[in-house]
């Protein structure tokens, strides 16, 4: 059985958005008991992670590793044509991950106690962004 469907969102700069609780609605919604959850994010300059949902601490620290090793308007960057955030954002989105896939269990992601799924924003406006979920199994 295959089940699948788009969610917006509409993003803050240069920021992570908890998703989790959107994404297990749509698997619960899937009525899969079994199976896998595909998480694609259409966008050339936003990710997808599979991180700790605890302490906000987490996603500010990647974010400022981030800006470490992709700086905005790096001299070295051509394509710059939506501002010098243009490439560094691209160059983040395939250092990430613009998917995720994650099992599931009892119609739920079996996800670890402390993890939770996030979009990230690498952008310095905010963005509408879709995303495609795509449950399959059982």
């Amino acid at each position: 059985m295959v089940f699948q469907q788009q969610l917006n969102f509409h993003t803050q700069p240069r920021s992570t958005m908890n998703i989790t609780s959107e994404i297990q609605s749509i698997v619960a919604q899937s009525r899969i008991r079994i199976g896998t959850c595909h998480v694609f994010v259409q966008h050339t300059s936003a990710s997808l992670m599979l991180c700790e949902n605890a302490d906000p601490d987490v996603r500010r620290d990647l974010e400022t590793y981030m800006q470490h090793i992709v700086p905005d308007g790096d001299a070295m960057f051509l394509h710059q044509d939506e501002g010098p955030d243009d490439m560094s954002a691209h160059i983040r989105t395939i250092l990430t991950n613009p998917e995720l896939t994650m099992p599931v269990r009892d119609s739920q992601c079996d996800l670890g106690v402390w993890q939770g799924i996030y979009l990230w924003e690498h952008r310095m406006q905010q963005y509408k962004r879709k995303l495609i979920v795509t449950v399959l199994g059982e």
